[in-house]
């Protein structure tokens, strides 16, 4: 009489453990799919491309995509990417420096105002990013920073998401770590950089790759202010390889894997930080 509720047991929870992997899987096939599908473009030739209806294995294997984007001289593609690669990174070093000061003093400075900033900084997330090329155009016009790679890494750099997501994150750590840190003769920034900074590395990772990811894929703002060829990021690089009346789909899918190839790394070797980072971050409010 007792075995029978246990071979239900066992047999419900390997069901519920096959449906939980069929699902995984499924997922996975849908994320996965669009990704293989450019690779497996990206190597065909202009005609198999263009085939009705598609097949799914390059026959024959060409690299006519990549040649064209490596010998290309009017787009220069790997330009591009130097330059997206540069703009990206010291944008979310920026991002991380303003951040990480700013945080810090809303978190554990106490001073007049600080709820109010805070509240400001948070409602700034509001306003359409849209709203703003205007100003932000006359603003960077004046600096004589347009058509410099200047123009997509110093705007924006004031983070308010990474003001919230840090001070989230460094709310959660202990008081007593602070506390400790003064008794040893610590001051405040000593403090900053000692203690706090290097206990907060997972947000500080989540941050830099979210920071890399948002100027690497935007597109609207390099339109506006970038125009020399040589000057281009990618994403508004690879709007020119569109041709007008045809559109070649090896060149296009093999820049979009060029473009994909560094932020698939980058997620790869900072998804533990990236999911520790995000856990944390909301513990308390």
């Amino acid at each position: 009489m007792t075995t029978t509720p246990t071979r239900d047991a066992r047999g419900s929870a390997t069901a519920s453990r096959v449906v939980l992997y069929a699902t995984l899987v499924a997922l996975a096939l849908i994320f996965l799919t669009p990704l293989v599908w450019m690779v497996i473009t990206s190597l065909k030739t202009y005609t198999a491309a263009q085939q009705i209806p598609p097949s799914w294995l390059p026959n024959p294997i060409a690299g006519y995509g990549y040649e064209q984007i490596l010998n290309n001289t009017a787009n220069p593609v790997l330009r591009w990417f130097l330059n997206s690669m540069l703009a990206a990174t010291l944008h979310s070093l920026l991002v991380l420096v303003t951040a990480s000061m700013a945080a810090y003093a809303l978190a554990r400075m106490k001073f007049r105002g600080r709820g109010v900033t805070f509240a400001l900084i948070v409602g700034t997330l509001f306003i359409p990013p849209t709203s703003l090329i205007i100003p932000n155009f006359l603003i960077v016009d004046q600096l004589n920073w347009i058509d410099t790679l200047t123009v997509v890494i110093v705007p924006g750099a004031a983070s308010a998401f990474g003001v919230f997501f840090l001070r989230q994150f460094f709310i959660s750590l202990p008081n007593e770590l602070e506390e400790a840190a003064i008794l040893d003769g610590a001051n405040q920034w000593q403090i900053f950089y000692k203690v706090v900074l290097p206990l907060s590395k997972p947000a500080l990772a989540t941050l830099a790759v979210l920071s890399f990811l948002t100027n690497w894929n935007d597109f609207l703002w390099p339109i506006f202010v970038l125009f020399s060829p040589d000057q281009l990021t990618l994403p508004p690089g690879l709007g020119l390889l569109q041709g007008s009346y045809v559109t070649d789909y090896p060149v296009i899918m093999a820049g979009a894997v060029l473009a994909s190839v560094p932020v698939l790394i980058l997620f790869v070797f900072a998804q533990r930080h990236i999911i520790q980072g995000v856990s944390r971050s909301g513990l308390k409010g």
